[in-house]
């Protein structure tokens, strides 16, 4: 039996967890992960340790979707009540960290007043020395510059806080992930392991080819307590798909996987944007899954960090198969917009490819160029985001995720230098969550409401992406990325109805484009085209 061929079940959930939480990209470097530590976990905690039944009723309110709540029905206080204690001993010098930038912040908002900043240096909390540098910008507003690259070598940054949770799934639903930490108990087994392992790369290739029990549990560094639970995981069945062949048709085939993931493959190149891909199991929504990707991917583009879009589940799941990673060039040392290369770097991406705006990556049989990117980040001053435009065997193909059109004439600007845009997949998600949702743990002073509410995390609405996809002159559109598919409501929580904003402005779109002669759709679940 010892060396019984055994695969990965095609059900097992993978959840990378930070400190019992699921981890998204802002949780990787330590500065904002100290952040969200302190101003977010520790707050829903000690919320729900208090009234657990405030949590209960808000989660069934479907007004208070994506809120602060934890979805345990008022249940397992005493298990988030030890998670707290857990977290505030082990995390202390995390939770420390993060005060110390808020102090500094409000040093440098009273003392720094346009003269020489060299004195200042005095005045930084002790934990912070050499590891930030205090600067301007040209209006004498002063900032902190982090150097992440030495933080990523202190006691702030701990692999040990890092850990993936197996568990299988049977349906789409899953608590919401910025609200509800992942606790252990007989169906969740949870493995200390750091994301970079390359154990995490030899389970997940076990989807398609078998290993022995015993080999995995080495590699997974499992102990004899949970290698019995490690079993039902495991299956002596090959998966019922076979492992796609690599497509070598004439034409750009196109998979649309749900949300902002696309797979375009031409011969000889595949090229996955986003990536968010479901598990294999019943369900009325038809879908691709792990099974319908090919065994390589030659380049996987990354439009921004928000969880949806940089999501590391399906990432770490994917490292083995991918090759290369582009993503936009980003300044790094800004708290809200860290190096994202070097949190890919951390997670075990060997080949970051970064962008500046209109650079192109040659591919085979084409190029990958980075466009620029407006909007959607609530007016913060984050550079890793962008478009893409992908050319393919004579096919151009933008992917622009949740850009908005707020200032037209860059797509003039844009259409000058790359010509026609022949096909364009745009999110329309225009009635976004205010600033705070996503970054209100990194602010280190109050913002009053109405401010908050007026910085939205948007996309374009009709007119500014009717105006988008005329001035790119698009002969096909596809609105894309609106969180709609049920198995990412754990990262998105939304839910529309006919009369839901983005509804009724991509219904504005698509009519306006079936008039003019575009075709157009609003995708969800799976879609397979071909250029």
């Amino acid at each position: 039996m010892s060396n019984q061929q055994l695969y990965l079940k095609q059900n097992v959930l993978v959840e990378p967890l930070f400190n019992q939480w699921y981890a998204w990209p802002q949780l990787i470097p330590p500065a904002s992960a100290a952040m969200y530590i302190s101003n977010l976990h520790l707050s829903i905690m000690r919320s729900y340790i208090r009234a657990p039944q405030i949590h209960a009723a808000a989660v069934k309110n479907p007004a208070m979707m994506g809120g602060p709540f934890i979805d345990f029905e008022g249940q397992r206080v005493d298990e988030i009540k030890a998670l707290f204690d857990k977290t505030a001993k082990e995390q202390a010098h995390m939770i420390e960290f993060a005060d110390a930038i808020k102090n500094l912040d409000a040093t440098l908002r009273r003392d720094a007043k346009g003269y020489s900043l060299e004195p200042l240096y005095e005045k930084v909390p002790s934990i912070l020395k050499g590891y930030v540098e205090l600067t301007y910008d040209l209006n004498n507003q002063s900032s902190i510059r982090f150097l992440e690259g030495l933080l990523y070598e202190s006691p702030y940054y701990d692999t040990s806080s890092q850990s993936i949770s197996l568990s299988l799934i049977t349906q789409d639903y899953r608590p919401f992930v910025l609200s509800t930490p992942r606790l252990a108990d007989d169906l969740h087994l949870q493995l200390n392991i750091p994301f970079h392992s390359e154990g995490i790369d030899d389970l997940c290739r076990m989807r398609d080819e078998p290993q022995t029990f015993e080999y995995l549990k080495e590699k997974l560094g499992v102990d004899a307590k949970n290698a019995e639970r490690l079993r039902p995981f495991l299956s002596s069945e090959p998966n019922k798909k076979a492992q796609p062949a690599t497509y070598d048709g004439d034409k750009v085939r196109i998979r649309y996987f749900g949300h902002a993931c696309i797979l375009l493959e031409s011969r000889g190149i595949s090229i996955l944007t986003d990536p968010s891909v479901s598990y294999e199991y019943e369900s009325d929504t038809r879908r691709y899954t792990f099974s319908d990707l090919p065994a390589i991917l030659d380049y996987v583009v990354i439009t921004h960090v928000h969880q949806d879009h940089m999501m590391l589940e399906t990432l770490l799941q994917l490292r083995h198969k991918i090759k290369n990673i582009v993503i936009p060039r980003s300044g790094g040392g800004n708290l809200a917009d860290p190096s994202l290369k070097m949190i890919l770097k951390r997670l075990g991406f060997r080949s970051v490819i970064e962008l500046d705006d209109m650079e192109e990556q040659e591919v085979e049989g084409g190029g990958i160029t980075c466009l620029p990117f407006l909007g959607e980040h609530a007016d913060l001053n984050i550079k890793s985001k962008a478009a893409y435009l992908i050319r393919l065997a004579g096919h151009s193909i933008v992917c622009a995720a949740d850009s908005s059109n707020i200032e037209p004439q860059l797509y003039t600007h844009i259409r000058q230098v790359v010509g026609n845009v022949e096909v364009i997949f745009l999110g329309m998600e225009c009635d976004g969550a205010p600033l705070s949702w996503v970054y209100g743990p990194l602010l280190t002073q109050p913002l009053e409401r109405k401010m908050d509410q007026s910085r939205k995390l948007c996309g374009s609405n009709f007119v500014q992406a009717f105006d988008l996809i005329s001035r790119l002159g698009c002969q096909q559109v596809y609105v894309y990325a609106m969180g709609q598919e049920p198995w990412l409501n754990h990262i998105m929580c939304l839910q529309y109805s006919d009369s839901s904003p983005q509804i009724v402005e991509s219904n504005k779109l698509l009519e306006a484009c079936q008039k003019r002669g575009i075709i157009s759709e609003r995708l969800f679940g799976c879609r397979e085209m071909f250029l």
